[in-house]
């Protein structure tokens, strides 16, 4: 049986971002400043890693404190119910020579949906400590109104307010476990 490496998320050299549409003319971004995750691999590339993650919603930063509470309100998160953000994969597939499809299940308001993701290894390398270290940055799109996100305004002029896709960028540095 192969052997499992077990690698944890290293949030000080992480980011998780997002940007939506505003007026369908601009795009705002936003960050969650709070979240952790795992990967095991049996694999040196990485293939059929398995990968969770999850998110503190009471983390999240657009930069703007009315609006971020508004995010965080029954409106939108409803952070009180619904706390956490989290995936959990159900394959890694490599597609070329650092490119992976990263297939798995997206819980958001307590709605579970399947999403594709699409993966960049950035490599891996040993930090000063000797610790190594892989980096990944993963890019996708999800429709927040699947997700129960459907706060949904529109200007007297009929702009509509947020749009309904979500653009995700997240890089991520992995520290293999001994």
């Amino acid at each position: 049986m192969a052997t499992t490496t077990k690698w944890v998320l290293d949030p000080m050299h992480s980011e998780v971002q997002f940007k939506v549409k505003h007026l369908v003319i601009s795009t705002v971004s936003g960050f969650f400043k709070s979240f952790e995750g795992e990967l095991d691999t049996a694999n040196d590339d990485f293939s059929d890693a398995s990968i969770s993650f999850s998110l503190d919603i009471n983390s999240i930063d657009t930069n703007q404190t009315q609006r971020d509470e508004h995010l965080k309100s029954a409106e939108f998160f409803d952070a009180a119910e619904y706390p956490k953000i989290s995936f959990k994969s159900s394959s890694f597939t490599k597609e070329g020579d650092d490119e992976y499809a990263l297939v798995g299940d997206l819980t958001i308001k307590g709605i579970t949906k399947p999403v594709t993701l699409a993966v960049e290894f950035g490599g891996a390398a040993t930090d000063f400590y000797g610790n190594t270290k892989a980096g990944f940055e993963i890019t996708g799109k999800i429709n927040r109104k699947e997700f129960g996100l459907t706060w949904s305004g529109v200007t007297e002029a009929g702009a509509v307010v947020v749009g309904e896709d979500i653009k995700l960028l997240i890089n991520v540095q992995f520290a293999k476990q001994a």
